[in-house]
């Protein structure tokens, strides 16, 4: 997808977004990054990514906001979150809408 809303990494066939949406992956951990600085939002995703790849939980659910809070007004956390997954879609607005991501992370454990 050209938009913010989904992300499919280049090799990856346009079936995982659409399993992604359907949820065929259960959503096994859930990061709330509201109120971190870029910073501590860089190594709190990190941390997370990783104990989850260790754990091997492949779908999660990572809450970054709109960036209304932000000194610009604009989104910072929202694409450092999204760079270092296999595929992501934004989640439904119950769940957060455009604040939020479903992430699919690498099978092979490489974030």
């Amino acid at each position: 997808a050209r938009d913010a809303s989904s992300f499919l990494r280049a090799g990856c066939g346009p079936d995982l977004l659409k399993g992604l949406r359907r949820g065929k992956w259960p959503i096994g951990a859930t990061l709330d990054l509201h109120g971190s600085s870029l910073d501590e939002a860089r190594q709190r995703l990190d941390q997370f990514l990783q104990s989850c790849l260790t754990h091997q939980v492949r779908c999660v659910c990572v809450i970054h906001g709109k960036g209304h809070g932000s000194r610009s007004g604009e989104p910072v956390l929202k694409t450092t979150v999204r760079r270092c997954v296999q595929a992501y879609v934004e989640c439904r607005e119950e769940e957060g809408g455009s604040g939020a991501v479903q992430v699919l992370l690498r099978a092979n454990g490489a974030a």
